[in-house]
């Protein structure tokens, strides 16, 4: 199995929005990605919460069943079609997959 954990942290104002527009935007687009291939076994799109710690706005925790499952998904046409938006709002990304 594969966990891919994937953190942005998002601009201020981007693509004519705010900053929890553009998060909510975000997670909507990526929750549309939860079963575009087989072999994902867990997709969960969080946002910041207020009064919790919290260093960037939006974390994506998903498991795969192995590298070919993820790989499918980072290629998906669904997948891709995100990529431009978040490029456009984020301001920095952190991102590990391990195999486990």
């Amino acid at each position: 199995m594969i966990k891919h954990i994937v953190m942005w942290k998002l601009k201020d104002e981007a693509e004519g929005a705010d900053r929890a527009t553009n998060a909510r935007e975000m997670k909507r687009r990526l929750d549309a990605c939860a079963g575009i291939v087989p072999g994902i076994l867990t997709f969960e799109v969080t946002l910041a919460q207020p009064g919790l710690e919290a260093t960037y706005d939006v974390v994506l925790y998903s498991e795969f069943a192995d590298r070919a499952a993820l790989q499918a998904y980072i290629d998906h046409p669904t997948h891709k079609a995100v990529v431009p938006f978040i490029g456009a709002v984020r301001e920095a990304r952190q991102c590990m997959d391990y195999e486990v």
